[in-house]
């Protein structure tokens, strides 16, 4: 598998995907592809704007995506793509639609095949077990929490440390441990902004120059810079 796991589309002051075009580019390599873009977790703008902005930041590096509304089956736009970006919005509307249209077995298939893979925010929820750590109000029933497991571990995409001034509420590392206490078999990544999760070559690793903070069941959270081995959390 060819996995590019983004936390997020867009840091302040930069463009779209600006953080990460590049990476993106050196990921699929030189080759003119077939990029499918799957738009689906969008809800306050149309696929067809969504299409125009992945198209009009990525354009800089050479690489354009056809969304896959514009195709009669999408069934069969992924099994034709070379190449597979999801893009980010609401994790449970994404999950719903890919339910709707019969995608989750499919892209599994095709990713497990060697189709690359490039997920942002919620599209990187989705290549986990389960959309349990997304931070996404549940706007719509997904029918069913299971995504597409293209890894055994749970991301926590826009992973904050802050707990804002007057607010009495659970913080982000509050409701994963919550997570975890319910799930003690699984670990989760929060991954910071501006951080990327690569596999590549049957190695896992850490892209950007903040740490990820890991969270296991009755394990100490600790936190793994770009330096350190990610590999144990595919065993």
């Amino acid at each position: 598998m060819k996995l590019l796991l983004l936390s997020n589309s867009t840091n302040p002051g930069e463009s779209y995907l600006g953080y990460s075009k590049h990476e993106i580019k050196r990921f699929l390599g030189n080759k003119q592809l077939k990029v499918v873009f799957v738009p689906y977790a969008a809800i306050r703008f149309s696929y067809d704007e969504y299409e125009n902005k992945v198209n009009d930041s990525l354009r800089e590096v050479g690489i354009s995506v056809t969304s896959i509304h514009r195709f009669g089956n999408p069934q069969e736009a992924i099994k034709e793509a070379d190449a597979l970006f999801v893009g980010g919005g609401n994790t449970w509307k994404l999950v719903r639609m890919l339910h709707d249209n019969n995608l989750m077995d499919i892209i599994r298939k095709k990713v497990g095949e060697g189709m690359p893979y490039v997920g942002w925010s919620a599209g990187s929820n989705v290549a986990c077990p389960t959309l349990r750590t997304t931070n996404d109000m549940p706007i719509i029933d997904p029918k069913g929490f299971d995504t597409i497991g293209l890894i055994p571990f749970q991301i926590n995409p826009h992973y904050l440390d802050d707990n804002p001034q007057n607010h009495g509420g659970e913080t982000r590392e509050d409701r994963i441990m919550e997570f975890v206490t319910e799930n003690p078999e699984m670990y989760v990544v929060g991954l910071r902004e501006s951080t990327i999760l690569s596999y590549e070559n049957g190695n896992l690793r850490l892209i950007g120059s903040r740490p990820a903070r890991i969270f296991k069941f009755e394990k100490k959270t600790v936190e793994l810079t770009s330096n350190d081995d990610f590999n144990f959390l595919l065993e």
